[in-house]
């Protein structure tokens, strides 16, 4: 088995290039076997991806990790696993005892001693109580109860203003894919300048970046969209161009792939890989469901160095997405799509 490559975080962590994406065991992929979940993280690990993106505000999803990590220790395997969650806190005062009080919460849930990496988010940028937080997280990474103090969903000019405040940024979490591109508008060049990694998440639009959607006729009922990853992101495909020009990329990708003996995913998700700034890809693993583990293989050629996108390649792609609209202008910065 070849290494899966890694990257390394300001901090030191190194976590994979294909991180394996917890939101799936919330409650909104349907019912979760938590059981099986454990088991299937095994799989998971045992193929070299061994980085596990969670929340705390992602249903069982750290008790499930909590799962995963006491099983090894009680086994004497060493699972040399990376677990980055986020802390996701209600508007109310961000005083040192709060933060704290919920990464300890973390802490316990995940059953570690110390947080390999903390990804905060916050709903309204008019309270400004995110900069108390952010500040008591610094503190406590200075502490040692975090390795690596990152940020979900944040946007370019409140990442200046955080780190201009002297908080040390790892990492900001955002949506990154052919569909939306807004990282590269200015994100990608402030991320560059300030040794921040950009780690990605729908890059593969819940999975309608697929050969299973090409030629397919336009999924519209909740029976079709029977995720909220599919429902989330065909609202996406809506306002990047629509379900033709989404056609017109299926095909793009299609024909890279069979020039690259890969799958229409594994593109896709290359194509993101190989941006300024981006450290990782985030893919979701249906861990406890039928099917958990099934496109690990697309995974691992994804992030593997002999999948080479040509100039070919990528003209096509281009030729396609800039027909789509101006995301930027229609939506706004990273994360804009979450707040008012």
């Amino acid at each position: 088995m070849s290494r899966v490559p890694t990257v390394r975080l300001a901090g030191g962590l190194e976590v994979c290039r294909v991180l394996n994406g917890m939101w799936q065991v919330s409650g909104a992929h349907g019912d979760v076997d938590a059981a099986k979940a454990v088991e299937a993280m095994q799989v998971y690990v045992d193929a070299g991806l061994t980085t596990f993106d969670m929340a705390d505000i992602y249903g069982p999803a750290e008790e499930i990790f909590g799962r995963f990590n006491s099983q090894c220790k009680s086994s004497g395997k060493d699972a040399a696993v990376q677990s980055l969650t986020k802390y996701v806190p209600r508007p109310e005062p961000m005083n040192r005892k709060v933060v704290e009080k919920a990464l300890r919460r973390s802490m316990s849930r995940m059953q570690v001693d110390r947080l390999d990496c903390v990804q905060f988010h916050w709903w309204d940028y008019k309270d400004k109580r995110y900069l108390d937080a952010l500040g008591h997280l610094s503190d406590l990474q200075q502490e040692g109860l975090i390795q690596e103090l990152s940020l979900t969903n944040f946007d370019t000019q409140r990442l200046e203003e955080i780190t201009g405040r002297g908080i040390r940024i790892s990492s900001n979490q955002v949506q990154y894919s052919l569909i939306d591109q807004r990282p590269a508008a200015k994100m990608e060049k402030f991320c560059l300048a300030n040794n921040i990694r950009l780690l990605t998440y729908g890059t593969l639009a819940g999975g309608l970046l697929s050969e299973r959607y090409l030629g397919k006729a336009e999924p519209h009922s909740r029976a079709e969209l029977y995720t909220a990853s599919l429902s989330k992101y065909k609202n996406m495909i809506n306002s990047w161009g629509g379900w033709s020009l989404f056609q017109d990329l299926l095909v793009a990708l299609e024909t890279s792939a069979r020039r690259h003996d890969c799958s229409v995913a594994s593109v896709a998700t290359r194509y993101v890989l190989d941006r300024p700034a981006v450290g990782g890809v985030i893919v979701g693993c249906r861990l406890g469901v039928a099917g958990a583990g099934q496109h690990i293989s697309d995974s691992l050629r994804s992030c593997s160095p002999d999948l080479k996108l040509t100039a070919e390649d990528r003209a096509a792609i281009a030729a396609v997405t800039q027909r789509s609209r101006d995301l930027m202008a229609l939506i706004g910065d990273c994360g804009d799509e979450y707040r008012s």
